[in-house]
C-alpha cells in the first residue's frame, strides 16, 4: 500500500513537474533559493533577497490583473499601502499581535479594492489607468490631513518584527528570507492555479473580448470586481509584510515610483504569465545594488529607475513577450519533438546522403 502510494505520488510528480521543463527550472531555482542561506551570505544579500521576495509578490498580484483582465491598473501602490499602514495602525492603536493584524489588513485591502473598484470599472483602458494613478495620491493626501493619527510625514515606527526572540541579527534575516520565501511560493501557487482555473479563463475571455464575453452570458463586472479583490489580497499581503520586515511604514508605499515597480518588473520579464513577474522582481533588484549600485557601477538613487526602464525598452524590443517568457518558450522546444529538417542546418543534407548510399 505504501509502495503504491509513493508511485502515484512519483507519477504525478513526473507528469506535472519532470515533463515540463519550465516547470522543473522553477522547482529547481526555488530549491536553490532555499539552500541559498547554508553559505552563510552576506546581510546585504538576505536584505537584498528579501525585499525581492516582498516585490515579487506584489508584482505577480498585479500581472494577475492587468495581465489575465487587462484592466490597466497604475496606482496598484494603493493596496500595498493600505497593507503596510492598516497592519500599522492596528498595531499602534489596538496592540494587536501579527497574527491578527495582517489579516485584517488583508481583509481592509480586499474591502477598499472592491470599493475602488465599483466606479473604477465604468471607464477602460488610458481612463482606468489615469483614475487607478489618482488613488495612491489621494490616500497621500489624507495620510498628511490625519498626521496625528498616520505620523505624516515621519511615518510609523516601532512595529513588531517577525522573529523577535532570535537573537543575533543574522538569524533575524534568515528567518525574514525564509518567512519571505514561503509567501511568494505559497502566493505564487495560489496565483497560478487561479490563472489556470475557470475563473481565470473567463479571465481571459474579459481580456480577449469583453462585448463576446458579456454575449456569451458572462457577468463582465463580477469577474472584474473578482479580479481587483484577489489581485489587492496578495498587494495587501506584500504591504504587510514589508511594514514588519521594515518594523515601520513611510508615506513611501504609496508613491508612483512604487506603482511603477511591478508594471516594470512584469512587462520586462513577460506579462499574463505569473512567474514573469516574479523573475522579474529578482533581476531588477540584482541589477539595482550590482550593476548600478557600487560594486560595478556608482549610479545615483535618482537615475535608477530611468535605467532600468531603458533597460526594460531594450528587452522589450529584443524580446517584446518577456524575458521569462522566451526562455520557457524555448524550453519548451527543447522538449517537443522534431521533424528532421527542423533540427539542424545541415542535418537534411546528411540525411539526403545517407539515404542515397
Amino acid at each position: 500500500m505504501v509502495s503504491l502510494s509513493i508511485r502515484n505520488i512519483y507519477k504525478s510528480f513526473a507528469t506535472h513537474i519532470l515533463d515540463i521543463p519550465p516547470r522543473l527550472l522553477s522547482l529547481l531555482l526555488f530549491l536553490l533559493l532555499l539552500v541559498f542561506p547554508i553559505t552563510r551570505p552576506k546581510f546585504i544579500v538576505l536584505d537584498i533577497l528579501i525585499f525581492a521576495n516582498i516585490m515579487a509578490i506584489f508584482a505577480a498580484s498585479w500581472d494577475l490583473l492587468v495581465g489575465r483582465t487587462g484592466q490597466m491598473s497604475l496606482g496598484h501602490a494603493l493596496f500595498f499601502g493600505i497593507g503596510a499602514y492598516a497592519t500599522a495602525l492596528l498595531y499602534k492603536t489596538y496592540e494587536l499581535p501579527l497574527l491578527v493584524t495582517i489579516p485584517l489588513s488583508v481583509l481592509i485591502g480586499v474591502l477598499i479594492a472592491v470599493l475602488v473598484g465599483v466606479p473604477s470599472l465604468r471607464v477602460k483602458g488610458p481612463y482606468l489607468a489615469l483614475v487607478s494613478m489618482s488613488f495612491p495620491l489621494i490616500a497621500t493626501g489624507m495620510i498628511f490631513f490625519f498626521r496625528d493619527v498616520t505620523g505624516g510625514e515621519s511615518g510609523l515606527w516601532g512595529l513588531p518584527p517577525f522573529f523577535p526572540s532570535l537573537s543575533p541579527k543574522y538569524d533575524r534575516y534568515v528567518g525574514n528570507y525564509y518567512l519571505t520565501l514561503l509567501l511568494l511560493f505559497v502566493s505564487g501557487v495560489v496565483l497560478y492555479k487561479v490563472a489556470n482555473s475557470r475563473t481565470g479563463i473567463v479571465f481571459l475571455s474579459i481580456l480577449d473580448d469583453e462585448l463576446a464575453s458579456k454575449a456569451s452570458g458572462i457577468n463582465v463586472t463580477r469577474y472584474k470586481l473578482m479580479a481587483f479583490a484577489i489581485s489587492a489580497l496578495f498587494a495587501s499581503l506584500a504591504g504587510c509584510t514589508y511594514a514588519h520586515v521594515m518594523t515601520g511604514v513611510g508615506r513611501s508605499t504609496l508613491s508612483l515610483t512604487r506603482s511603477f515597480l511591478p508594471v516594470m518588473m512584469t512587462i520586462f520579464a513577460g506579462i499574463g504569465t505569473i512567474y514573469g513577474p516574479i523573475a522579474g522582481a529578482y533581476i531588477y533588484y540584482v541589477l539595482d545594488r550590482y550593476v548600478l549600485g557600487r560594486p560595478m557601477l556608482f549610479v545615483s538613487e535618482e537615475w535608477h529607475m530611468f535605467i532600468f526602464i531603458v533597460i526594460v525598452v531594450i528587452f522589450v524590443i529584443k524580446w517584446p513577450r518577456g524575458i521569462a517568457r522566451f526562455v520557457t518558450d524555448k524550453l519548451q522546444d527543447l522538449s517537443e519533438e522534431r521533424e528532421i529538417e527542423e533540427r539542424g542546418k545541415y542535418i537534411w543534407k546528411k540525411y539526403k546522403k545517407k539515404e542515397k548510399k
